[in-house]
């Protein structure tokens, strides 16, 4: 099982998704959690989200990787 964890963060409309051997099992925006606008700040609320719709705990471990110098 692959599992790949979407993070953006830190511009407006914070979000996460997850996928899970190639498929997209959950993905939320952060303002929905903290009914902020635009939230910018680092989406916890909708990375916990994923997780728990995926059933997958926190605990798992994960690749980090951050492509976030490619643009």
């Amino acid at each position: 099982m692959t599992a790949i964890l979407g993070i953006s963060a830190f511009y407006h409309n914070s979000a996460a998704a997850l996928l899970i051997d190639g498929r997209i099992v959950a993905a939320a925006q952060e303002e929905r959690f903290t009914r902020t606008k635009h939230d910018a700040g680092f989406p916890t609320h909708a990375i916990a989200y994923c997780l728990t719709e995926a059933g997958t705990g926190a605990r798992r471990r994960a690749s980090n990787r951050s492509d976030a110098g490619r643009y």
